[in-house]
């Protein structure tokens, strides 16, 4: 049997070694571009479906000015603090302003840093404090904090989920908290993704939505695809199971951007029942 030389060997581990390296180091390197996606043209508004809305400009605490969408409804008795996925910007979920709208609550949907007319960069820091800038403009309205309700969907509940956090640790209770097709961690959307590399080292940001909800006990639901083709249905599911508070969980279908309107009515349903158990009025 022929046995190749020890050099020729050394040299092939040597390659793949290398290859391995590099391979990790575009991980680490190109962490931004997989995280945010943000688009800066603004493609439409609510008033283009026939939803009256404010323009909302505001300041985060790091000094970044903030751009969203206020859509009031007069019969609302709740709130929704709407916080994105991680691509496009806002003019890009009219179909979930319908939706919401159709359901009886004023949304407050903002940009984060670097998207839409928001300014900045994108950064995990900078999405807390550009959530918490909406709280807070929430709050200077006169909005009671107890009829609010935090969604998030895919990234956004990361940022829901932390400024859940965030409140809890002042004394304050939101009314319930949504997660829709969302994560436990990044670095175990990486460990999923990638399996095979030290991804968890690697990991340059965290949005630990699972460490976050740790302990509270607000009003939560959860949704999520067992289609999802970018956020594993079984890390949605983990979330959902490890929350310790009063809790539902509602299965989509269909894939990660489109889930919500393949489900179609149903989804619209789910929403109700939840938000009627915070005494919210729904359609």
């Amino acid at each position: 049997m022929y046995c190749p030389p020890m050099w020729t060997v050394m040299k092939l581990l040597l390659g793949m070694c290398a290859g391995y390296a590099l391979l990790a180091a575009w991980i680490y390197f190109s962490q931004r571009g997989m995280v945010y996606c943000p688009r800066r043209e603004l493609v439409a508004t609510p008033g283009e479906i026939g939803l009256e809305y404010e323009d909302v400009r505001l300041r985060n605490r790091l000094g970044t000015d903030i751009h969203g969408w206020w859509l009031p409804c007069g019969r609302a008795r709740l709130t929704l603090l709407f916080c994105h996925g991680n691509g496009g910007n806002i003019s890009h979920r009219l179909e979930s302003l319908r939706i919401f709208h159709d359901l009886g609550l004023s949304v407050l949907l903002f940009d984060y840093s670097g998207y839409g007319q928001s300014g900045g960069e994108p950064s995990e820091a900078g999405t807390y404090a550009d959530a918490r800038a909406c709280w807070d403009r929430l709050m200077d309205r006169g909005t009671d904090p107890g009829s609010v309700v935090l969604f998030g969907r895919s990234l956004g509940g990361g940022v829901a989920a932390r400024l859940a956090r965030e409140l809890a640790d002042e004394g304050i209770a939101p009314a319930g908290i949504i997660l829709e097709s969302t994560f436990t961690s990044v670095p175990d959307m990486g460990a999923y993704m990638y399996p095979w590399l030290p991804v968890r080292r690697l990991s340059r940001f965290r949005y630990d939505s699972a460490a976050a909800l740790a302990g509270l006990d607000l009003p939560g639901l959860f949704l999520h695809s067992p289609d999802d083709d970018v956020v594993p249905y079984a890390l949605g599911k983990r979330l959902y199971e490890g929350y310790a508070g009063q809790k539902t969980f509602f299965e989509l279908t269909g894939d990660h951007n489109k889930g919500f309107l393949d489900t179609g009515e149903p989804y619209a349903n789910a929403l109700a029942r939840f938000l009627s158990g915070l005494g919210g009025q729904c359609r």
